[in-house]
């Protein structure tokens, strides 16, 4: 039994090499806040089994909307639509769930004081938003595609194009943060953190999928993905 086995004990076991270790000494930082002690999975009391609850009513309008700063003009960057749904371990849509979407602008910029890169920013663009999942489990973001950017001190490691995505799903036992990549992109090989995932089906599903139905015709980019939180399916946590 892998440490996330015993973390999740009761769930579907995960197999190796779909998710990250803990440790990969490839991504330096995970060799400081890896745990240095076994797992303990505490009892599962009512407030893990039933909570947290959520409804589009604890969302301001527009939240999903990262394409247009607060005077309303548009953010610099290629505009793309990022939709899909989230599901359970058994392939149940998940309604009524909060999704939360963070990334960097054009030039590989976050939006965050403690962002080092020199790159310029974009004063319209937030870089985060957030949306409910509808009775089917989709949801759905209007965003601009983030750019590469490189992890300071780290010798020349740049990040591929990525999104960060956080999600409750329907109790505390569901939690999951991961990231989405884009296909084909040639900085997916040498990413530290991606190659974490080292089974090819399980990095497959951090990849987006295009999807021109769902794009804005001759304006925006159609993405699909979709986010299984538990079982052998599931999406693999990276953070």
């Amino acid at each position: 039994m892998t440490q996330r086995d015993a973390a999740f004990a009761g769930y579907a076991p995960y197999e190796d090499g779909e998710h990250p270790p803990y440790e990969f000494p490839r991504y330096a930082s995970s060799t400081r806040r890896a745990p240095r002690r076994p797992l303990y999975a505490p009892p599962r009391t009512l407030s893990e089994l039933t909570g947290p609850v959520f409804s589009a009513d604890d969302l301001r309008p527009g939240e999903n909307d990262l394409a247009r700063g607060p005077d309303g003009a548009p953010v610099l960057g290629q505009l793309m639509i990022v939709t899909g749904r989230v599901l359970d371990e058994d392939g149940r849509p998940v309604p009524d769930t909060l999704v939360e979407l963070w990334q960097a602008n054009t030039a590989g910029k976050y939006n965050h004081p403690a962002d080092e890169f020199a790159a310029p920013i974009d004063p319209r663009f937030s870089g985060c938003g957030r949306c409910v999942t509808d009775a089917e489990g989709g949801y759905r973001f209007i965003t601009i595609k983030p750019g590469a950017y490189p992890v300071q001190h780290t010798g020349n490691w740049w990040r591929p194009p990525h999104i960060h995505f956080s999600l409750f799903g329907p109790t505390f036992l569901t939690r999951l943060v991961t990231q989405m990549y884009f296909p084909g992109d040639p900085l997916n090989e040498i990413d530290h953190i991606l190659a974490g995932v080292s089974d090819p089906a399980a990095r497959q599903r951090l990849m987006a999928v295009p999807a021109p139905e769902v794009g804005i015709w001759e304006t925006a980019l159609g993405w699909r993905f979709d986010i299984v939180l538990r079982g052998r399916h599931a999406t693999p946590v990276v953070d």
